[in-house]
């Protein structure tokens, strides 16, 4: 029973990853959507650049959305993540739900990264602009940008 929290304890935060959805890119079926994204990670004044897609893969979107922003508190087993390496290149899965009137607001946390184990978890809430709502399971896939 321990160990969970000792290895909770363990966790740092080690930066902030700032994500864009790229204009007019998402793409909403219903129970599945999608988005191209442009993101930023900042580790103690190192700057890394990755693109990707985030969305919802199973659940309900049934909201038009611009001006979408994303940040998190990236947590790491330790604070040595390679600065420059682009070590949070990866998969991320967990949950999303966001609600829009005009100016919306939404929260996503999500856990993956391949083995590298990194957590993002939201420091502020999402922001957009549009009308609707969504929720379910969420995902982001990152890679390097060239």
């Amino acid at each position: 029973l321990l160990a969970p929290a000792a290895q909770a304890q363990d966790r740092v935060q080690v930066g902030v990853l700032e994500c864009k959805v790229v204009p007019n890119s998402r793409v909403n079926l219903l129970i599945h959507s999608t988005a191209d994204v442009e993101c930023t990670f900042n580790n103690n004044g190192t700057v890394e650049r990755y693109i990707g897609e985030t969305g919802i893969g199973l659940g309900l979107d049934l909201s038009f959305r611009s001006d979408e922003v994303m940040d998190f508190a990236v947590i790491a087993a330790s604070n040595d993540v390679n600065p420059g390496g682009h070590a949070l290149a990866g998969k991320y899965v967990g949950g999303e739900a966001t609600a829009t009137a005009g100016v919306g607001v939404g929260a996503k946390a999500l856990v993956g990264g391949g083995n590298k184990n990194f957590s993002l978890q939201p420091i502020a809430v999402e922001t957009n602009k549009g009308l609707g709502a969504s929720g379910g399971l969420s995902f982001l896939y990152i890679e390097a940008a060239q």
